[in-house]
C-alpha cells in the first residue's frame, strides 16, 4: 500500500462529501467535488497548511459543482472530469442547478477518457467511467493505496438515484458490477454522501447487486 491520506469536508444542502487526498507529510491535495462555498473549502484547507493542486469531479450535478468556480479562482487549480459528462457540467438545466435555484455551468480544463490517468503533485489516479447516475459519472481509483472515490455511483448498501436527467438504473447497475465489483475486496470506497465502505462489504450486502 502507498502513503496517501484522505480527509473530508461535508458541504452544501445535500451534505456532499468533499474529499481531499494528499501524501503523508506533503501539503498539496487533490480535491474531489467542491459542493459549495469554494472560498470556505479553500480557507479550511489553507488553515490546515494545504494547497489545492487539482479539482476532480465525479459528475456534474449541482451539489457537486457549486463550489468549483470560486475554489478554482482562489487556488489556480485545473478542473478534471470525464469526457462523457461534458454536457451535464456545461448545461444548468441538465445538471439540475437551474431548478435547484442557482444556475451553474462548469467547463473542465481537461475532459479525461475512460481509463485515463491523472497525475499531479506526485499522486496518480485512474478515471473509471461508471455511467448511470448521470451519463458521464465516474470514479477515481488510487490502485496502490486501495482508495476509490465513487461519487454518487456506489454508496454503503446502495447506489445513486437515476431519476434525474441522463440517469439510467440499468446502466448504473451494470457499471457497478462490471467496473467496480472487479476491484480488490479490500479497496476502501468513499462515496459522495454518507459513510465509507469497501468493495468486499458491498459484494455481500448491497441489495442492488
Amino acid at each position: 500500500m502507498g502513503n496517501l491520506k484522505i480527509g473530508r469536508i461535508v458541504m452544501g444542502m445535500c451534505q456532499t462529501n468533499c474529499y481531499f487526498v494528499y501524501e503523508e507529510d506533503k501539503t498539496e491535495v487533490l480535491l474531489f467535488d467542491p459542493a459549495d462555498k469554494g472560498g470556505y473549502i479553500y480557507s479550511s484547507l489553507k488553515d490546515k497548511g494545504f494547497t489545492v493542486a487539482a479539482i476532480l469531479l465525479t459528475h456534474g450535478h449541482f451539489d457537486h459543482i457549486w463550489g468549483v468556480r470560486e475554489l478554482q479562482e482562489l487556488s489556480g487549480a485545473k478542473v478534471y472530469a470525464y469526457e462523457g459528462e461534458k454536457e451535464v457540467c456545461e448545461n444548468a438545466s441538465v445538471n439540475v442547478s437551474k431548478s435547484a435555484g442557482r444556475a451553474c455551468e462548469i467547463t473542465a480544463d481537461e475532459y479525461v477518457k475512460d481509463g485515463g490517468t491523472i497525475s499531479t503533485a506526485g499522486m496518480t489516479c485512474q478515471l473509471i467511467a461508471t455511467p448511470g447516475h448521470t451519463k458521464g459519472s465516474c470514479c477515481y481509483y488510487f490502485e496502490e493505496d486501495g482508495i476509490l472515490i465513487s461519487g454518487d455511483t456506489l454508496f454503503q448498501e446502495s447506489v445513486g438515484r437515476t431519476d434525474l436527467p441522463t440517469g439510467s438504473m440499468s446502466a448504473l447497475v451494470r457499471s457497478v458490477k462490471e467496473k467496480l465489483m472487479v476491484l480488490p475486496e479490500d479497496v476502501k470506497v468513499y462515496p459522495g454522501h454518507g459513510e465509507s465502505t469497501t468493495i468486499g462489504y458491498e459484494k455481500e450486502n448491497n441489495p442492488f447487486l
